[in-house]
């Protein structure tokens, strides 16, 4: 019996300091309209070591904890917010105050224009990492010549089957054009943040592609087979897929583009590579 009494004592303490607690809350919280007891759920939540000797007015004991949404940052934290584009221009960093913050996407770029202004006022980029997955909804920007046309008509329905927005650059018949032209439109669309990837279709891939990368930002990979896509995402994260319409059947366009788009890069191991390609480029900026 000597030994259940300093157990027996320890308990009586604990009783003694939930009601004192309890005894101190409940006036704070009866005296106003603004919070209203939680719902009796919410004490199975508690871990008090109270919970069983306070009975009901534990809930009193939940509810007085702080708001879990002040830890949350408030939109004044930013001066803008521009994490909704890829690619981060002049005019989105003009007028910012020296010293501000302004919050982008994980993997935006900044023009060089856009850089010498963060630069010299000294403005702190906010980087937000997005929801990731094959399933999130992008921007793709699609384009072709008078060959790729047909295969390109298919590749929108694909597109909007899988929850994707789709911008169209043309060309809109199978009359005879330039497969530069509209590379570029879609490249520059990427390139500009008007959309997050790119889709181009001539006759081979080969020449879209090169159209493509000569725009800076832009990362574009001629794909013939789904193993191909799958590593110029994960190895290279590129942005512009060109394809061939005289080398790919449409189930084979349509396997490409899937694993094309559900696919991301994620190895930092990869990003320092892709980096390295972007410093090339900067090397012969004008």
């Amino acid at each position: 019996m000597s030994d259940e009494q300093p157990t027996e004592s320890a308990r009586d303490r604990v009783r003694a300091l939930v009601r004192e607690v309890l005894r101190n809350a409940a006036p704070a919280e009866e005296g106003g309209d603004e919070a209203p007891a939680p719902p009796p759920a919410a004490a199975e939540h508690s871990t008090s070591p109270g919970a069983a000797a306070g009975g009901t007015p534990l809930a009193r004991v939940v509810n007085v904890a702080a708001p879990q949404t002040r830890a949350e940052p408030a939109r004044e934290e930013y001066a803008r917010d521009e994490s909704s584009k890829s690619v981060i221009t002049e005019a989105d960093v003009r007028g910012l105050p020296e010293g501000s913050r302004l919050r982008v996407a994980e993997q935006a770029r900044l023009t060089p224009l856009a850089a010498d202004i963060v630069r010299e006022r000294g403005i702190e980029l906010v980087r937000r990492v997005p929801r990731r997955g094959p399933r999130a909804e992008k921007i793709v920007a699609v384009g072709s010549d008078h060959g790729g046309f047909p295969l390109k008509e298919e590749l929108k329905g694909l597109l909007a089957e899988l929850g994707h927005r789709v911008r169209d650059f043309g060309t809109d018949s199978t009359e005879a054009v330039d497969y530069p032209d509209f590379a570029h439109a879609v490249a520059r669309a990427v390139s500009e943040g008007e959309a997050d990837l790119g889709i181009v279709i001539d006759g081979a891939g080969v020449g879209s592609a090169m159209t493509a990368n000569k725009v800076p930002g832009v990362r574009a990979a001629a794909c013939y087979s789904v193993k191909v896509a799958v590593n110029s995402r994960e190895h290279n994260d590129a942005n512009v897929l060109t394809l061939g319409s005289g080398t790919i059947t449409p189930e084979e366009m349509r396997e490409i583009v899937r694993a094309w788009l559900s696919t991301e890069i994620r190895e930092d191991r990869h990003r320092r590579r892709v980096a390295k390609i972007d410093a090339v480029e900067r090397q012969y900026r004008n």
